[in-house]
């Protein structure tokens, strides 16, 4: 698993982040070409027709009319449902070239992450073909990831990378194009949307959508407890089912995501504890580099060094990292016959 040749990316292609919440895709030459929710609207019948797909099945997320439902076809970064990330997928192909795909279909990089496994690869293998796709190469989040970063594929010393996406978090210590060391858990952005909307039902009786829990979290959210900001929000009250406002408090938010964070700090100290002696020591100098949108909550990357002693930051534009490691892996073409990431690319 994860080998490939060069060779098998030359001639251009599709980079795609099929992500639990967002999905991004880029193209050589154009750079990111798409950035939009993984949302798909299905008709509620045996049919189960597309109405719509990304941005403009979110935006019904909650209003649908009468025989409609709109759902994510990523759970926790595996397909949830099959036929939904085939509509997403071949959306996304749409998007990038302009036009439904030929006969000769395309090229595409999917990345994925760590925890993934073959059952599931080869589920999404048929999705993206049944899309549109007549090509469909692996790559790992966590590489491309640090590709992304700016951190360079050969490098001989040791860089880590941890990646918050929707719904996984890879933690992964990089040398020469190879995994040295890493931690995948099924957990991220969504769980943190998840656990305020449970604690704010729990607390104070108002049932609010996994939308305004996100809003919440990027607004006042916080890994360190504490905090004095507060917002507005609005929700159903759950004793009389009368529409509410309520006013949350930044303290009691970060409290509520503690069991998330702490799932998340263990995973890099997990992969630190397996990490060889010699790669610890390039660590200390060069630091974490922390991706995905889950990077961007507030104190997570000063946790991170006051429970592990060792540098953190965010990079920059952490939501697009992945896909633009992944883009970077297309435009690799600089002749080798083999490539330093044989053992995290596989060719489907």
């Amino acid at each position: 698993m994860f080998g490939f040749k060069i060779g098998s990316l030359l001639g251009g292609g599709i980079a795609l982040d099929l992500g639990t919440v967002n999905t991004l895709a880029a193209m050589q030459n154009r750079g990111i070409v798409m950035r939009e929710p993984s949302a798909v609207a299905v008709t509620v019948d045996e049919k189960s027709q597309v109405v719509s797909v990304g941005m403009e099945a979110e935006i019904m997320l909650g209003r649908c009319p009468g025989g409609v439902t709109v759902s994510y076809p990523m759970r926790d970064g595996v397909v949830a449902d099959l036929h939904m990330a085939e509509a997403m997928l071949g959306y996304c192909i749409e998007r990038c070239i302009g036009h439904k795909p030929g006969p000769l279909g395309v090229k595409m990089v999917l990345c994925l992450p760590l925890c993934t496994t073959s059952i599931e690869q080869r589920a999404l293998t048929e999705a993206a073909k049944n899309s549109g796709a007549r090509e469909v190469i692996f790559m790992n989040e966590a590489c491309a990831a640090a590709l992304g970063a700016g951190i360079a594929y050969d490098d001989p010393y040791g860089n880590m990378v941890v990646d918050i996406g929707g719904g996984t978090t890879d933690a992964a210590v990089i040398a020469m194009g190879g995994i040295a060391a890493f931690k995948s858990i099924r957990t991220g952005g969504t769980h943190l949307d998840e656990a305020i909307a449970e604690y704010v039902c729990k607390e104070h009786g108002v049932m609010i959508g996994i939308k305004t829990a996100e809003q919440i979290k990027c607004t006042i959210g916080r890994a360190v407890v504490g905090g004095s900001e507060k917002m507005q929000i609005r929700g159903r009250s759950v004793e009389n089912g009368l529409p509410i406002c309520l006013v949350v408090e930044q303290g009691e938010i970060s409290h509520a995501i503690v069991p998330v964070v702490r799932r998340i700090v263990n995973a890099v100290k997990e992969t630190l504890a397996e990490t060889p002696p010699e790669l610890a020591g390039d660590l200390y100098e060069r630091g974490i580099w922390l991706t995905g949108g889950g990077a961007k909550l507030e104190g997570l990357a000063e946790l991170i060094v006051s429970e592990t002693g060792v540098p953190a930051a965010v990079a920059d534009c952490p939501e697009d990292c992945v896909v633009v490691g992944a883009l970077k892996a297309l435009e690799l073409h600089n002749g080798n016959s083999e490539w330093l990431f044989d053992r995290i690319v596989a060719e489907a």
